[in-house]
């Protein structure tokens, strides 16, 4: 079984220099693909690397 990387809102915050609200409005607006666990948004690596690289 693979393992997914799974990053919260404040992890990603701190890697990628922005706040939460602003990952939290990408989300929103699909710039960004996430997923609520627990009720806490989630984003794994594959959908954090197809940001970087522009796709949606």
């Amino acid at each position: 079984m693979t393992e997914i990387k799974l990053y919260s809102l404040k992890e990603l915050a701190t890697l990628l220099s922005v706040t939460e609200r602003t990952l939290h409005n990408y989300i929103k607006s699909g710039k960004m693909k996430g997923q609520k666990i627990g009720g806490k948004w989630q984003i794994s690596e594959t959908n954090l690397q197809k940001f970087l690289n522009g796709d949606t």
